[in-house]
Parts: C-alpha cells; sequence; structure tokens
C-alpha cells in the first residue's frame, strides 16, 4: 500500500506457513508450482491435494444515529486501543450482510438496518477481503463489549482519523464522509509488477 503499512501486522495469522501435513491424508506437504500458476501452493506428494490459502471475508457497517456515526475501541488485538466500525469474520453458513448486523450487535449492542453497500476494501499483503455497508441503528443501547472497550457516536468533523484501527478503516470512512469522491471500484488498480 502506498502508506507502507504492513497489513501482516495487523492481522491474525491464517498463514499457510504453519500448514505442514495434508488435511487429506495426513502426508507431509511440499512447496511446488501448480499447473500454469505463477506462486508456490502447498501440494501433498502422495494424494495430489493442493492447499489453496484464500481470504477471509470480513463483514462490517458503519451505523448512523441521527448527524453521527458510532465507531468502537477496540479491546482485542490486532490494534487493541484504536477505533473502527464494527466488523468481524463471517461465519460458514451465513451471508454477509448477516454477519454484518451480528457482528455490529456483538460489537456495540445496537440494532442496525443495513443501508446500501458503502465499498469492497482489500489490499496487498493482507489476507482479507472487508466488506463494508452503510447502516442505520434502530434500536439497542449501546454499550461497551468484550471485544470493545468504548462504544461513542461521532460526527463527521469529529472523527478521530490519527487513531484509526486499520487502513480499511480509514479509508471507509473517508468514503463515508465523502460520497462524492470516485466510488471505490473507480480507484487505480494495478496487476502485477509497475
Amino acid at each position: 500500500m502506498a502508506d507502507g503499512t504492513d497489513h501482516r501486522q495487523l492481522q491474525h495469522p491464517h498463514g499457510s506457513e504453519w500448514v505442514r501435513h495434508c488435511p487429506r491424508c495426513g502426508s507431509g506437504l511440499e512447496s511446488r508450482r501448480v499447473h500454469a500458476e505463477q506462486r508456490l501452493r502447498k501440494v501433498c506428494p502422495a494424494c495430489g491435494f493442493v492447499f489453496y490459502l484464500n481470504p477471509k471475508v470480513v463483514a462490517a457497517a458503519v451505523p448512523r444515529q441521527g448527524p453521527g456515526i458510532w465507531l468502537v475501541r477496540r479491546d482485542i488485538e490486532p490494534s487493541r486501543g484504536l477505533w473502527t466500525f464494527p466488523g468481524g469474520y463471517v461465519d460458514l453458513g451465513e451471508t454477509v450482510p448477516e454477519a454484518a448486523v451480528r457482528e455490529a450487535y456483538e460489537e456495540t449492542r445496537l440494532d442496525i438496518r443495513l443501508d446500501a453497500l458503502l465499498g469492497v476494501y482489500s489490499y496487498a499483503g493482507a489476507d482479507v477481503v472487508m466488506v463494508v455497508y452503510r447502516a442505520t441503528v434502530v434500536g439497542g443501547t449501546a454499550s461497551p463489549t468484550p471485544e470493545s472497550r468504548e462504544v461513542r457516536r461521532f460526527d463527521p468533523g469529529d472523527i478521530p482519523w490519527g487513531e484509526l484501527a486499520f487502513p480499511s478503516t480509514r479509508d471507509a470512512l473517508a468514503d463515508y464522509v465523502h460520497p462524492e469522491a470516485p466510488p471505490p471500484g473507480a480507484r487505480k488498480i494495478s496487476v502485477g509488477k509497475e
């Protein structure tokens, strides 16, 4: 990323370096190139299983109430003590919108209604793809949770830009506050080496 952020320092370890044995047959895995791909994969020489490491999906929402938006101060790593909007991993068996609503309640105790997709955020070197929605608070009472030491409503002009947890937090809030800016899909996308 242009700001020099090392995304590996901001995420939980989901990397393949810890995978040593085939989940299908138990044999040791080897690193090798698969078919016409340009990257190394973990492959089982015994049964041919290929371990594909794919990013996890994170669902999130920017909950609006009146002129303000609700943010949480994280009480877990990574980025403990910094601000973000509520969000988390999509569980197997639930949809991305369901996960966004669930995570908002788990982290804020607020009930929300999803209004529209704000954007999809992914970064080279990061192991997550973040799907963020615009949302409206429809009930509940904001309170801290085991994951959020503080839950606070901020007017757009008071967002703590210097204390945000992740690059995706900064980018999504910038898109939220400045909707006249080009949408996320209109940003310059480069593939390969420049």
